[in-house]
């Protein structure tokens, strides 16, 4: 996955929509639902515990599947490419400590996928105005800044490939 721009009006526009429906998708869905099963299986003690429960189960799985089929429409191009990106960031993260060894020992792919996870980061925190940490994260940029020109390594973000963690 590369890195892309987006407009981050746009995407907070577009992903507040979406959440707004999903929220009211699943509470119409799973109340009507559970309301239409207790309607026609009552039950003698008076717990619907269980029909309130598969349609909250029924509602996600609807709810999923719409996702699944309209993630391809232009409204939803900024939503999924962020989601996406998390997805793909978390893939990273949870192989940096292999990474980062591997880094102090010069290996390029190591470097370009921390280089990677650094600047999907930066765009997905200030896409989500999550700041707070930015300054740790130049913090980390510059550690690797030093091991590239130590190794004399070129960081090119295109270079990057999700098929280099394997080796990790």
């Amino acid at each position: 996955m590369q890195l892309q721009e987006i407009n981050k009006s746009r995407y907070r526009k577009h992903l507040n929509w979406v959440i707004g429906v999903c929220i009211a998708a699943l509470t119409v869905g799973s109340l009507g639902i559970a309301q239409v099963l207790i309607l026609f299986f009552p039950d003698s003690d008076g717990s619907h515990f269980h029909w309130n429960l598969l349609g909250v189960v029924v509602t996600c799985i609807i709810i999923a599947t719409i996702l699944r089929r309209i993630k391809l429409h232009p409204f939803m191009v900024e939503v999924v490419y962020v989601w996406e990106l998390k997805q793909t960031l978390n893939r990273i993260t949870r192989k940096m400590p292999k990474l980062k060894k591997a880094a102090q020992q010069g290996n390029v792919n190591a470097m370009l996928a921390i280089h990677y996870s650094y600047a999907g980061s930066r765009q997905l925190w200030t896409l989500d105005d999550n700041t707070i940490t930015m300054e740790d994260l130049a913090i980390w940029q510059a550690e690797l800044d030093a091991l590239a020109a130590q190794y004399q390594v070129t960081l090119d973000l295109s270079k990057y490939r999700e098929e280099m963690l394997k080796a990790f």
